[in-house]
């Protein structure tokens, strides 16, 4: 609210000519999803302008994954007064505002712009930056960050280069450390989570994956935050499996994955992280968008019952489910198994 209205007192933004930017500014609020989509536009930014400094201004709850893109200089936290405050009187020479619909970013993309800002026409928003990009819910979202580039001259490429997360080598000692799978034992990685409720399969059905796999000699690691730790201790409950929900810092649990044979997990940030460290997945969608969210190309499953009702999720937001999120309750654990097994049998080729 207090964006819009500050949005709609400032005069509309105008290109301006200057030469190669030296101080660039990208801003990137929202979910780990989205950081991590981010990247490789991130990556072709800084090789475009190799000698520029690229500050990401992020929230907490995203902001460690940038810990993973070494095209970022230097971290701001948008939720934290004084990073924003250092944010807007920054003077930038480029400003990028990757949020596609609130306008406070786009108040900050304003403010903080000596120079150029580029942002999505998303709504009256648009007013804000002196380059304008559409954007579609159809379109892939790492195309869609890099089409935010196209006024700069950098090209979307045809596929994306991979990888393109890279862990730090202290965070891959630590998981070594927790990973109480034999050293060169082939293991699966599960991640339960999910931001909202409807976006959750459920720890019996994961538990039910996690027995059948173990009955295949391959155990599962469960991967996730606090919040998911307690499902973590059911899934892996009677199957000789390792609960690191909780243990592990976002970088640390990229480091698992980095070690797993596989990923599977709902529409999430560690889903995108494990498709930018080419790790196969199989992945349940429903509320989220498919043509948008999943991961694309070969080594990937997305298990998806296309209901009339999913998806559902717009403009950011997955509405509470009057059916008990119908869409991802029958994607059943045998749907599941003989995906992962079938990625599993061919890995060695991916």
């Amino acid at each position: 609210m207090v964006g819009g209205m500050v949005a709609a007192c400032l005069p509309a933004a105008r290109p301006r000519n200057g030469g190669v930017p030296r101080r660039i500014l990208v801003i990137r609020p929202g979910g780990i999803g989205d950081a991590v989509l981010l990247m490789p536009a991130l990556l072709a930014l800084k090789k475009r302008y190799p000698q520029a400094s690229l500050t990401v201004l992020a929230e907490r709850r995203n902001g460690g994954a940038f810990a993973l893109c070494p095209a970022v200089d230097r971290l701001l936290l948008y939720d934290t007064p004084a990073h924003l405050f250092s944010a807007i009187r920054g003077g930038y020479d480029l400003v990028i505002d990757t949020e596609q619909w609130h306008r406070l970013s786009a108040v900050v993309a304003r403010l903080g712009s000596a120079g150029n800002s580029i942002g999505f026409a998303t709504n009256d928003r648009s007013r804000l930056f002196s380059h304008q990009v559409g954007y579609s819910h159809d379109d892939y979202e790492a195309d869609s960050f890099f089409s935010l580039l196209a006024p700069l001259a950098i090209a979307k490429p045809a596929r994306l280069s991979l990888p393109f997360v890279t862990i730090p080598q202290q965070a891959l000692e630590r998981a070594d450390q927790e990973l109480a799978v034999p050293s060169g034992n082939r293991f699966v990685a599960i991640f339960p989570g999910a931001s909202t409720p409807e976006r959750r399969w459920g720890a019996e059905r994961f538990r039910v994956v996690a027995e059948r796999l173990g009955q295949k000699g391959i155990p599962a690691v469960v991967v996730g935050g606090k919040d998911d730790a307690a499902e973590g201790e059911v899934i892996v409950q009677g199957c000789g499996g390792v609960n690191l929900a909780g243990r592990t810092s976002l970088a640390e649990t990229a480091a698992v994955l980095a070690r797993s044979a596989l990923l599977i997990s709902g529409d999430s940030g560690v889903l995108h992280i494990a498709v930018g460290l080419v790790i196969p997945t199989v992945s349940l969608f429903g509320p989220g968008i498919e043509a948008k969210w999943g991961p694309k190309g070969e080594g990937h499953v997305v298990l998806n019952r296309r209901l009339s009702c999913s998806p559902c999720t717009r403009f950011g937001t997955t509405p509470p489910c009057p059916s008990g999120a119908r869409c991802l309750a029958e994607i059943t654990p045998e749907e599941v198994v003989r995906a992962a097994k079938e990625l599993l049998a061919k890995s060695d080729r991916l």
